[in-house]
């Protein structure tokens, strides 16, 4: 199995170089695939803020990778719902700590526009300290 990097899934989802492209795309076929996370967060982020590319697009690329057959995720459950959250508007990094934080059974931010949506997504207590 190999874990990538954010930069292997950009080029894959985006195109962007090529050459790189390809290589990335022959990396991805050739083993199983571990993906952090992190290296999701970040490629969300990446896609949104660097590439301008729209919330529907990110979610339709990100729901392909995750069933793609040799992907391995860490935390799926946790990526599964974070990707449901975001898919009804939500920040993809807030759906993630949200639905990493299970272990607790209160959940504090200063965001109010998140907690107010959150509360209404989790029995989890959202806390506005």
């Amino acid at each position: 199995m190999i874990a990538v990097d954010t930069n292997i899934l950009i080029r894959i989802l985006t195109k962007d170089d090529p050459a790189q492209a390809k290589r990335a795309s022959k990396l991805m076929e050739a083993d199983d695939i571990f993906i952090p996370k992190t290296v999701i967060l970040e490629t969300e982020w990446v896609l949104r803020y660097a590439y301008n590319i729209s919330r529907d697009l990110i979610f339709e690329a990100l729901q392909r990778l995750f069933g793609l057959p040799n992907i391995h995720l860490e935390d799926p459950r946790s990526l599964s719902q974070a990707l449901s959250w975001y898919a009804i508007g939500l920040d993809f990094a807030d759906t993630l700590h949200l639905a990493s934080s299970t272990r607790a059974d209160r959940f504090a931010t200063f965001d109010k526009t998140f907690a107010k949506k959150a509360s209404t997504l989790t029995a989890m207590e959202i806390l506005e300290p």
